[in-house]
């Protein structure tokens, strides 16, 4: 699933769950689908992130790798 469809999901999830206010046992569907959909989300921009990070060069021209020879990541969380 790409991230885009993923997200849109979590949307109206999120909505419903404020909006319609659901029943326990749809709750529990919806929060399990809604957990389930996060994954796909963080996973999809691990995914991002590790391609970005592999485009980035240091000043070498070179790509910056670690010890394992993986690509250095950097945390863009504030």
């Amino acid at each position: 699933m790409e991230f885009e469809a993923a997200f849109k999901r979590l949307e109206e999830i999120l909505e419903k769950m404020q909006g319609e206010n659901p029943s326990l046992d749809e709750s529990l569907k919806l929060y399990e689908e809604a957990d389930t959909l996060i994954q796909v989300c963080s996973k999809n921009l691990a995914k991002a992130e590790k391609r970005i990070e592999t485009i980035m060069k240091n000043r070498d021209n070179a790509i910056a790798l670690n010890l394992a020879q993986e690509p250095v990541l950097t945390n863009f969380e504030a």
